[in-house]
């Protein structure tokens, strides 16, 4: 019955219910501890009362006369035995010049005028007071425990208040803890997941609803995965049906006996051959990375210099002789080909830069082209997006996916790929990756 679902413990709100019941409980209990240990339904005697009931009975017998005193103390021991009152003796007394306790004369009722109190020596944890009666006699007893109040948060009602706030702070707290944990986890599962080509399942536990969710969770993610490993394999299977209509297409260009319309028809196919290659490596990017491991990414960028280098280009690096990072080092490695690729198709001089610091590592690569405006440099990460005509120098080179690989590699190792500009002219594209683990070092 749904009018009783929150009753199930297995779900958030059956839960709820029972953390407010156990709190109220544990709340309960508290108060009836402290009920039984300070039973207020049990008459102690206060100072302030058994001083009244000495006050009186101090002036009842001064009231009476000598011959039916013995009598009526009698009667007021009987009646007021706590007082333990008595008759004191002459040396008992103060002396007539000495003056009235300070302690005693605050105290109210005051018995009047012609009477005058002391104080007596009493047994520890109890207080004895004595008054003088107008006739020079004098009668003793006992006013009360001595009764010094301590601190107000000291008080049984602030004691059980602070405990019983703690207790329920606490179970709170924990219960806060306990039912955000598993928001928190799909949280960095949902952070993860464009990151990884192969992310753990989310773990099934925790109240009815929780559960639920991590199940469609998982679901959604394999549904997720399964699209993307289905689309790959279907551009696969169209380039490699294209690969051979393009074979057959450049056996046939052989036999074009005009050299210039054979050239053109080669180069062509040759476009369509490496556009096909281009676009299912971007794909692939995110399916298929490599684990992460230890590296010198000095050395592995001094690769991509060399190799540049030999080809011809103006290529030189500027960073520390060796680095040792974790990364992906082949995937990290194609990044940064990408990225000279471009700075060599649009600058005569590149520049590969590397530094680390504060737990970062920042690859710059560096030409001194015409740039990329403003305005454009956001919409250039895009796949199939290429710069204005003074970066298109050549029509037949690239087709947008350099920079948009680098960045899937960037985010990759929780980096990003950012563009900016570079004086006088040019354009430096910075990649930043934050470094891993406690492996990573720096040695000139």
């Amino acid at each position: 019955m749904r009018q009783f679902a929150f009753l199930n413990l297995k779900a958030i709100g059956g839960q709820i219910a029972a953390l407010v019941i156990v709190s109220i409980l544990v709340l309960h209990l508290i108060f009836t501890a402290i009920f039984f240990t300070h039973r207020p339904d049990q008459q102690h005697p206060s100072p302030g009362h058994m001083h009244g009931e000495f006050i009186t009975s101090a002036q009842l017998i001064a009231a009476t006369p000598a011959a039916d005193r013995p009598r009526l103390l009698g009667d007021l021991k009987r009646a007021f035995p706590e007082l333990a009152i008595e008759m004191l003796a002459p040396d008992a007394m103060p002396a007539s010049n000495q003056p009235e306790d300070l302690s005693l004369r605050g105290m109210r009722p005051h018995p009047g005028p012609g009477y005058r109190m002391f104080t007596l020596p009493a047994d520890q944890g109890t207080a004895r007071a004595g008054i003088v009666l107008p006739d020079g006699t004098a009668v003793g007893a006992n006013i009360g425990p001595d009764f010094r109040p301590g601190p107000f948060w000291a008080s049984p009602f602030m004691t059980t208040l602070i405990f019983a706030v703690v207790c329920v702070t606490l179970l709170g707290v924990w219960a806060a803890r306990e039912l955000a944990r598993p928001l928190t986890t799909f949280a960095k599962a949902a952070e993860n997941f464009s990151l990884d080509g192969a992310p753990a399942a989310l773990p099934e536990r925790g109240p009815e609803e929780i559960r639920a969710l991590a199940k469609a969770l998982n679901r959604m993610r394999q549904r997720i995965s399964g699209l993307m490993d289905d689309r790959t394999k279907m551009l696969a299977a169209i380039s490699h049906d294209l690969r051979t209509p393009i074979t057959r297409m450049r056996l046939r260009s052989e036999f074009i006996e005009d050299d210039t319309n054979r050239s053109r028809m080669l180069a062509d196919l040759d476009q369509m051959l490496s556009m096909l290659e281009s676009v299912l490596s971007f794909l692939r990017n995110d399916r298929k990375l490599e684990s992460f491991t230890l590296a010198d990414i000095a050395s592995t960028l001094q690769l991509v210099t060399d190799q540049f280098a030999d080809m011809g280009h103006r290529v030189s690096y500027a960073g520390p002789g060796h680095a040792m990072a974790v990364v992906r080092p082949d995937d990290l490695r194609r990044g940064v080909t990408n990225l000279v690729e471009n700075a060599v198709r649009f600058g005569a001089e590149v520049t590969i830069g590397l530094t680390l610091a504060a737990g970062r590592m920042t690859i710059d690569v560096i030409d001194d082209g015409p740039g990329i405006s403003d305005a454009k440099k956001a919409a250039m990460l895009e796949p199939f997006v290429r710069g204005d005509d003074a970066r298109n120098m050549d029509e037949a080179e690239g087709f947008g996916l350099g920079l948009s690989i680098a960045r899937a590699i960037a985010l990759a190792h929780g980096g990003e790929l950012s563009l900016h500009d570079r004086s006088p002219h040019g354009l430096v594209v910075r990649m930043t990756i934050p470094l891993r683990g406690q492996h990573e070092r720096q040695a000139a």
